[in-house]
């Protein structure tokens, strides 16, 4: 059975491209190039629909490469599906963090191959102070899932007990725990 839990990873991972894909279609379809929507027309100063077009990483960083993050976005899907299989029986927070991120990795692969190397974005929060607007690169479903597992997963590792990060050091760990106590 534990070797079949893995397979969470990749249902959570399949949910988020299919979300990330779907977000991005509706936004293609209905918001022209460089153009905004307020969905919200009394939240217009703090948050828009966008269509823009990035060719960086999450949030419009590190513009331009679209080469390199394809491979960096294979590798870490790959990375990501290796050690998944080797998850502690009860580790469904690290499959959680784990099948967002690679969600988000492959989302925005799959634009990266169909898009030219770039990936649509269209979510924009900005924040009025005064005279002036401060505002969010946007982002998408995409890069939202990464960002979230990343802290979901710095979480999990800050509050281990252990201190561990490899699930098969965990996992002997809470075998011999079991045999102490019988």
């Amino acid at each position: 059975m534990r070797n079949i839990r893995w397979i969470w990873v990749v249902v959570i991972a399949a949910v988020i491209v299919a979300l990330d894909q779907w977000t991005k279609s509706l936004i293609e379809t209905r918001i022209p190039l460089w153009s905004s929507y307020a969905p919200f027309p009394n939240l217009a100063s703090y948050f828009n629909l966008v269509h823009y077009e990035n060719s960086g990483a999450a949030f419009g960083l590190l513009r331009g490469g679209a080469s390199f993050f394809i491979v960096v976005a294979v590798v870490v899907a790959v990375i990501i599906v290796v050690y998944s299989r080797y998850l502690a029986h009860e580790n469904w927070g690290m499959r959680i963090a784990l099948g967002l991120m690679l969600g988000g990795a492959l989302g925005n692969l799959v634009d990266r191959i169909t898009k030219d190397g770039h990936v649509t974005d269209f979510l924009l929060f900005m924040l009025p102070v005064g005279d002036r607007v401060y505002q969010w690169p946007a982002f998408n479903v995409a890069d939202t899932s990464i960002v979230v597992g990343t802290i979901l997963l710095a979480l999990l590792l800050l509050r281990s007990e252990t201190g561990q990060t490899d699930p098969a050091q965990v996992d002997q760990g809470d075998r011999g725990e079991a045999r102490a106590s019988e």
